[in-house]
């Protein structure tokens, strides 16, 4: 790690050095890292400490314990029906995770070791390979508790896989095994469950060792299509998912999900 620099983060998520290679993990593995505010706000401020950190040259995100992320923590979204600052506050840093990602200058490898849901599977998909493991699946299940999927997955996975196969998914909520979500384009390949870090740290390596404005330039013209074709359709996607989420639809589903997931 560049001399000096400390990384500033929540427990919830952690950074390990090896070498060139940084590996991020979410770290609420009894809650199959659900995104909570403080996994949420080290997710929207990890980035620019990434960058920052001028000995790395790769990242590696991954989930800790048998998940990548479970999507939003259910008592931390309830809690927005009563408390529309942390709602708006919330909304204001999931813009912050994405727009932060597009503009990250290092390759960053997702090592999706299970389930990746709601933001969780947006953030996999953002990254610029994405090797899921045979236990993994994507799914993005915001119109099933009434809300606009306006997180990433409405404006993002169209650019990615054709609109007529992820239209079902998205008003769905149904899951995308990992045979099928690289089949779709939302993934890279598939990779058994027990080779799924060695495998990203292997590419890591192999990335770290390439020529390195090359590689961050190359990244960045990339990432230009994305930027522009996300511009429009994020900016409407949140600013519909904030009205959806003052809906009473959305309410009485949200609660009613919480208290099924509670009665377990």
């Amino acid at each position: 790690m560049a001399e000096g620099l400390r990384y500033d983060l929540p427990d919830e998520v952690r950074v390990r050095c090896d070498g060139p290679v940084r590996t991020v993990v979410l770290n609420r593995p009894d809650e199959f890292n659900a995104v909570d505010v403080n996994l949420h706000r080290g997710l929207a401020t990890v980035w620019r400490q990434l960058a920052a950190d001028t000995e790395a040259r790769v990242v590696i995100l991954t989930g800790a314990g048998r998940a990548f992320s479970a999507g939003g923590d259910l008592d931390w979204i309830t809690s927005f029906l009563g408390d529309p600052v942390a709602r708006d506050e919330s909304i204001r840093e999931g813009a912050q995770i994405i727009e932060e990602m597009l503009r990250f200058p290092l390759p960053v490898i997702a090592a999706v070791n299970g389930p990746a849901v709601g933001l969780g599977a947006s953030v996999a998909v953002l990254c610029d390979v994405v090797l899921m493991s045979e236990r993994g699946h994507l799914a993005d299940p915001h119109v099933a508790v009434g809300l606009v999927a306006g997180d990433g997955g409405a404006a993002f996975w169209p650019l990615l896989t054709p609109i007529l196969r992820s239209r079902e998914y998205l008003y769905t909520g149904d899951r995308i095994d990992a045979a099928t979500a690289v089949q779709l384009g939302l993934a890279t390949r598939v990779v058994p469950p027990d080779d799924l870090l060695e495998e990203a740290q292997r590419l890591a390596l192999r990335l770290a060792a390439q020529p390195t404005e090359a590689l961050r330039s190359t990244k960045r013209v990339v990432n230009m299509y994305l930027s522009q074709a996300l511009a429009g359709p994020m900016q409407a996607g949140f600013a519909a998912e904030v009205v959806s989420m003052q809906s009473t639809e959305h309410r009485e589903r949200l609660e009613a999900l919480r208290d099924r997931t509670k009665s377990r």
